[in-house]
């Protein structure tokens, strides 16, 4: 087996859909085209290990391929210890191990924020950035990663400071945005205080934005005044499952199949 595998599957596990992709791992591209089924009602583990089977059935893996998956929840050494928009019977189970089983295959599991990050920070608009990068998710809520020279620091669930006495998600997410009538002057007045904070309290060298709302970029971040750079993310809708197949290759454990 190659020492640098050149391809790692990656899967996004969403509320509505569960996608996935081969990578190349050189250019932190699709390999092949996305494949996406819908996300089984309800996503109990059983249900979404039989989903993940069919999603990979669908194309003609290397054996020692290696796989990651993004979850959406805490994921503590493989364990989810939250679940948004999947069963509440995920909390406490063995993301790894489920799936893992199920495949026949060793897959690595990480937070949906974190593997989108760590896709930005490798191949998108942090890759050719050194030291601290700060990626933020503006959406539903803020997700939020941190990547330091190329190392992941996960679960970092910093959509949820509080902020004046809010949790920061519930004042400046694009959710927020859209529900409370805001223009994007008025919004940006709040990215820039969750911002600021967010500053002051780890001063990244580089802040990337991502979400649907990134595609508007030029509308508001011209209007934040920070130290930092702060760019729109590249990756878009495939930054989970890139995120998840760089992260789940550069893990080295050993490929056990079954």
């Amino acid at each position: 087996m190659s020492t640098h595998p050149t391809t790692a599957f990656g899967i996004d596990i969403g509320g509505s859909g569960i996608k996935g992709a081969p990578v190349d791992l050189t250019s932190g591209e699709f390999a092949a085209d996305r494949v996406r089924i819908p996300t089984p009602q309800p996503a109990t583990p059983q249900a979404v290990a039989a989903t993940c089977v069919e999603l990979v059935g669908s194309f003609d893996l290397p054996e020692d391929a290696a796989i990651g998956v993004t979850f959406p929840a805490v994921v503590q050494h493989g364990v989810a210890r939250s679940a948004a928009n999947v069963d509440s019977s995920w909390i406490g189970t063995n993301i790894e191990t489920v799936l893992g089983d199920a495949l026949g295959r060793t897959v690595l599991a990480v937070n949906d924020a974190d593997a989108a990050g760590y896709a930005e920070a490798r191949y998108g608009a942090a890759r050719s950035t050194t030291g601290a990068t700060f990626v933020a998710t503006l959406g539903t809520g803020i997700g939020t990663a941190m990547i330091v020279d190329g190392v992941l620091v996960p679960n970092l669930e910093l959509g949820h400071l509080e902020i004046d006495g809010h949790d920061a998600e519930s004042r400046a997410s694009d959710a927020v945005r859209d529900r409370e009538n805001l223009d994007f002057e008025q919004w940006a007045e709040r990215l820039q205080r969750y911002f600021g904070v967010i500053e002051d309290l780890l001063w990244p060298d580089l802040i990337v934005v991502g979400g649907g709302v990134s595609k508007h970029h030029e509308k508001f971040l011209p209007l934040l005044h920070l130290r930092a750079p702060i760019v729109p993310a590249q990756l878009r809708n495939a930054a989970g499952i890139v995120g998840a197949a760089a992260l789940a290759a550069a893990h080295g454990k050993p490929v056990i199949t079954s």
